[in-house]
C-alpha cells in the first residue's frame, strides 16, 4: 500500500480506538492517546507489513487492552 493511503488509513483507525480506551476505561483524551502511542500494538500497527491496520478498531483495542492488563499480545487467527 502507498504510504499516503497507509497514513489515511491509520488517521481513521486510531481516533476509533482511542475512543474505545476512554469508553473503557475513563480515561481522559489526553491519558488515553499517549497510553496508546506508548503501546506495543501501536507500535505495530504503524508498521504497514504486520497487517494489523486492517482489524476492525475493537479488535486492536482488544490487543491492547490485553497487552495492559497481561503484557501479552495475542494476534487474532486469520
Amino acid at each position: 500500500m502507498e504510504q499516503k493511503k497507509f497514513d489515511a488509513m491509520l488517521v481513521l483507525i486510531i481516533p476509533q480506538i482511542i475512543g474505545l480506551i476512554i469508553g473503557k476505561t475513563g480515561q481522559d483524551e489526553v491519558a488515553a492517546t499517549r497510553d496508546f502511542y506508548n503501546s506495543e500494538v501501536y507500535a505495530l500497527l504503524e508498521q504497514e507489513d504486520t497487517k494489523l491496520w486492517q482489524l476492525s478498531p475493537l479488535t486492536i483495542f482488544n490487543m491492547y487492552d490485553e497487552e495492559k492488563k497481561t503484557g501479552n499480545i495475542t494476534f487474532p487467527e486469520g
